[in-house]
């Protein structure tokens, strides 16, 4: 479950939602300035339709945009979808990386967090591919989980993330330097 309000600090007109929400316009809100996740994780977008920019949202409150964009490569001051994010499993997550498109290449398998790939021994600061073995996964542009984020789940097309254009609309570039599970 998801609480938002239109205005910053919880103030406002208010809705929850268990479900997807395709465009907030279409409930009455021209953006999202606050909410509280209840249960569940969320990914948050910046457009309607699920585009642009990714935030995911995991339990606790979330006062003003800058709570779920602050560490973003840009700030982005508004939310205007989001869904949940069902296949979030923080105890057996497992996910394949590969240094070229189409699993090509080196290749690394991760179970758990990795604040920073290069301290992991990647070797650069690209990856081309993923295979989101089982759960879901935040990756961040840069270490300590900052800049871009790209959500990948297993149950998004077969967990098979063959090339940077399939991480999500705003994906440009496959620098990753840090990878963390989603927590439910």
């Amino acid at each position: 479950q998801i609480v938002v309000w239109d205005e910053p600090f919880f103030q406002g007109k208010k809705h929850e939602f268990t479900t997807d929400c395709y465009s907030t316009p279409e409930h009455g809100f021209s953006t999202v300035r606050s909410c509280k996740i209840e249960s569940g994780a969320w990914a948050g977008f910046e457009h309607c339709g699920f585009q642009g920019q990714q935030f995911v949202l995991e339990r606790g409150e979330y006062p003003c945009w800058e709570a779920w964009s602050g560490s973003n490569a840009y700030h982005v001051e508004r939310m205007c979808s989001f869904r949940p994010i069902a296949c979030a499993d923080h105890g057996r997550s497992r996910l394949m990386l590969f240094e070229q498109e189409n699993f090509q290449g080196k290749r690394a398998e991760m179970s758990d967090d990795c604040p920073s790939l290069p301290a992991l021994g990647w070797g650069s600061s690209t990856v081309g591919s993923f295979l989101v073995r089982s759960g879901a996964w935040v990756c961040s542009q840069y270490p300590g989980y900052r800049g871009f984020q790209y959500l990948l789940e297993s149950d998004s097309p077969a967990g098979e993330y063959k090339h940077v254009r399939e991480w999500g609309s705003h994906a440009q570039t496959g620098q990753v330097q840090s990878i963390r599970r989603v927590q439910q």
